[in-house]
């Protein structure tokens, strides 16, 4: 079993480094394997093409690329993670597929680049890609080197537990058979012979070596020698098997070193490649639109950038809403349930915020630091009404959040918020608020004076208000064409659609806070998460390039609409099956949600 795992690992390493080793043979040294550069004898730019989107030849190439990164990074990548999240024992051989089909996809991008002339130079994709597929495979190797090491403590385990071969076991075995030929019915402490289970005359001639291993074999005084001869025949009378090269080079090279302090690190870097790969792979993805579209040249980064980078908080954003819904982070009480106590979960996670405080925290960040890059892509210039516009909306995100940030920490948690300088829901503000009737009720101990249900579950509007007020901004902000206008109107009116679905949550959970461990799972969530993908996805569209070549290919806003809605409940339907598919290996390896530091806190 060891040869197979180290001979598909090394096929799949070799593999994933074949595309490497390709895009340095050619004859300029070039290093990136993704990028679309130069080859050896690049062919003529045709006039007037600026894109690889409009380049003819070898597009096939091009389709099967992209399509085998999607299924690696989109299909396959996202389950590997959930098993691997859920310790299921079908990681490693789905980790193996990813690297297979990624290098597949790496070699395809390898070919198409020495058969297309250069069209962005410097680009980051190349980048990008080659470091985020170190970041897999390193990943994958980590998990290598962890099923060895459980699995060599497992076969420690065993042969601690087996029979060790000695003159004592051979001659015990021998024994029993013999009496069993003679006298099946016999007691074991009656041999008939005058030589007892005990006596001096079994073991007379051994040596003191072997003496000392009597007592390692104590059986009852009476039992039927089939029994015994049963027993004894489960003992292990072969030799230990040398190990094999694979535990030889395991043992000698890597898992020495993985020990003490260096494992805890070892698994916290495993943790985090664990948790983060996927997002990792997006930023692949996103940066493979702009080259392949060829968008983003000169000054005209900064928007581009701008857009792709709001966009895609958004869009994870509403991975996230989506992920409450089905019960991720339910241990942190964010899944729409009662937080559990800290008898349940431990201090450290009791004492986690809230998850209005991670949204707070988010929208206060982006404010205080996007009010510094709202004027970069016009630096030097004089400021316009436009760049006012959008630094209005930078304070209204800073004061939003840090008005609404004292949500923010549950009261499950016992802990003081005043301190950070919070104003609404803060445990020390709602005291002070609660001081006059408080202190004048003479009768403390009645019910009518203790604390509404409602105080155990955080319940704050305000972010959801801000990107109400940030959808209604876009949907009537002034662009430079009709096109782009309605663009921003659409991902406007997904964003209020979202605030507004979040308001419908918090009445329900108002009328009815919850009252269990179990994510109360409100539909509502469906449709924030929804509106919060599409208007990721939107938002990313309406940057200015990506409108100008809409408008030159003769597509209006109806298309985008169209197909982001699409492929937005794809992408809902693909996320809801692999947390399923998580749930289902969680199932099979027996392992449940709140188990102690294993499977996490995901989904």
């Amino acid at each position: 079993m060891a040869r197979r795992i180290i001979a598909i690992a090394a096929a799949a390493v070799l593999l994933q480094l074949l595309p490497f080793v390709v895009a340095h043979g050619d004859e300029h040294g070039e290093t990136m394997a993704m990028d679309m550069s130069a080859n050896s004898a690049p062919a003529l730019k045709p006039e007037g093409e600026g894109s690889y989107w409009s380049l003819s030849e070898y597009a096939a190439l091009m389709y099967w690329h992209i399509a085998l990164e999607i299924l690696a990074w989109v299909v396959i990548l996202p389950v590997a993670v959930m098993l691997s999240i859920a310790r299921s024992r079908y990681v490693l051989p789905l980790q193996f597929t990813f690297l297979v089909v990624n290098a597949l996809a790496l070699l395809i991008g390898v070919v198409y680049q020495h058969n297309t002339s250069e069209l962005y130079e410097n680009n980051s994709h190349s980048k990008t890609g080659w470091i985020v597929t170190w970041i897999a495979s390193a990943w994958v190797f980590m998990a290598l080197i962890q099923t060895y090491m459980n699995h060599n403590e497992e076969h420690s385990f065993d042969d601690e537990t087996t029979q060790p071969l000695n003159a004592a076991n051979v001659a015990e075995y021998e024994r029993v058979k013999e009496e069993d030929l003679e006298s099946p019915y016999r007691y074991s402490n009656d041999s008939g012979q005058g030589t007892e289970r005990n006596s001096a005359s079994l073991y007379g001639s051994r040596s003191p070596s072997v003496e000392s291993e009597d007592q390692q074999f104590p059986m009852p005084m009476r039992r039927n020698t089939h029994d015994e001869l049963d027993d004894l025949e489960d003992v292990n009378l072969e030799k230990p098997k040398p190990k094999s090269r694979f535990n030889v080079f395991f043992s000698r090279n890597v898992a020495r070193f993985v020990v003490g302090r260096t494992a805890k690190a070892f698994h916290l870097l495993y943790v985090i490649f664990e948790r983060t790969v996927i997002v990792q792979g997006l930023v692949a993805i996103l940066t493979g639109t702009v080259v392949y579209g060829g968008i983003a040249h000169g000054g005209a980064v900064f928007n581009v950038l701008a857009h792709y980078i709001k966009g895609g908080i958004f869009f994870v954003y509403g991975f996230l809403t989506l992920g409450r819904w089905m019960g991720a982070f339910a241990d942190l009480g964010w899944a729409w349930n009662m937080k559990p106590s800290r008898e349940v979960v431990g201090r450290r996670k009791a004492n986690m915020p809230s998850a209005e405080f991670t949204e707070s925290f988010v929208i206060w960040l982006y404010g205080c630091t996007n009010v510094f890059l709202e004027h970069l892509a016009a630096w030097g210039d004089a400021w316009t009404a436009q760049d006012l516009e959008h630094v209005s909306i930078s304070v209204l995100f800073f004061g939003g959040g840090l008005v609404s940030a004292p949500s923010l920490l549950h009261p499950l948690a016992r802990t003081d918020v005043s301190q950070l300088g919070m104003i609404i829901e803060s445990t020390k503000m709602r005291e002070l608020l609660n001081s006059a009737v408080v202190t004048s009720t003479s009768h403390a101990d009645d019910d009518a004076c203790q604390q509404p249900r409602q105080y155990n579950f955080s319940m704050n509007p305000m972010p959801a208000l801000i990107i109400l007020l940030l959808g209604k901004m876009m949907s009537s902000h002034h662009q430079a064409s009709m096109l782009s206008t309605m663009i921003h109107s659409q991902w406007g009116s997904m964003f209020m659609g979202f605030a507004l679905a979040r308001c419908l949550t918090y009445i329900i959970m108002y009328v009815a806070p919850p009252t269990s461990y179990l994510p109360s799972r409100p539909p509502t969530e469906i449709i924030t998460s929804f509106c919060l993908m599409a208007g990721g996805i939107t938002f990313i569209v309406s940057n200015k390039d990506t409108v100008a070549a809409l408008e030159s290919y003769g597509l209006d806003a109806m298309f985008t609409f169209t197909v982001t809605m699409g492929l937005t409940a794809l992408l809902l339907a693909w996320t809801t099956v692999v947390i399923a598919i998580k749930g289902w290996a969680l199932r099979v390896e027996g392992r449940s949600q709140y188990s102690k530091g294993r499977a996490g806190v995901l989904a």
